[in-house]
């Protein structure tokens, strides 16, 4: 829960606000309907649906999220897992009576445990998350990325953190538009060097 309420507040921080959700989806679906954690992630996918529309001048479903979204989150501790949860409730609030002031400010940002997260700010663990879900929002081949993840995080329980996988998804992760292209060959021609060597040495000590 709380890797992917983290990751989901860092992405929709950096301005991302279709693929927040997707941080949250998955372990949304398998809780429980009408409990706390499931109330609170329903609020925040919903949240972010009302700001996105807001952001495209879709004024009657922002509306209409932005209602329930906030009925989902009524009720739920001010700064329930960390989150400004009383902050959000106002804000949608405000937003199902003003749409358009949208337009006149920034969107609020969600908050975790006092902090404004960014991607920036993720731990590697939490980077190769937000990379996966990034990947899905700007249409790269999502397996390469599952498998980049996996040898970032196999290098991570080795001890190394200079791994160059674990590099190249925090830039593909943090910077530019322009550069995620050639970041993306980088980590294709990592992803396929490091399995091509796997290769040569499958079977050099089984008994023939």
């Amino acid at each position: 829960m709380r890797t992917a309420l983290r990751v989901g507040i860092a992405i929709y921080n950096d301005g991302h606000y279709h693929a927040a959700h997707d941080a949250w989806e998955g372990h949304w679906l398998d809780l429980e309907s009408g409990t706390p954690e499931e109330r609170l992630l329903h609020g925040l996918i919903q949240f972010t649906a009302a700001v996105y529309h807001a952001c495209d001048r879709n004024w009657e479903g922002a509306v209409g999220l932005a209602t329930s979204a906030g009925e989902y989150l009524d009720g739920i501790d001010a700064e329930y897992r960390g989150c400004n949860v009383d902050e959000v409730g106002r804000y949608l609030r405000a937003l199902a009576t003003d749409p358009e002031g949208i337009e006149r400010g920034q969107p609020l940002a969600l908050t975790h445990e006092g902090e404004r997260l960014t991607l920036a700010d993720l731990t590697p663990e939490e980077t190769v998350v937000a990379a996966n879900v990034l990947a899905e929002e700007w249409d790269y081949d999502e397996e390469l990325f599952e498998r980049a993840g996996d040898a970032a995080l196999e290098a991570l329980d080795e001890g190394d953190e200079g791994t160059p996988f674990l590099a190249l998804l925090f830039d593909f992760v943090r910077g530019d538009e322009s550069d995620r292209a050639v970041i993306y060959q980088r980590l294709e021609a990592l992803v396929d060097r490091r399995e091509s060597r796997r290769r040569d040495v499958e079977g050099l000590f089984d008994e023939n």
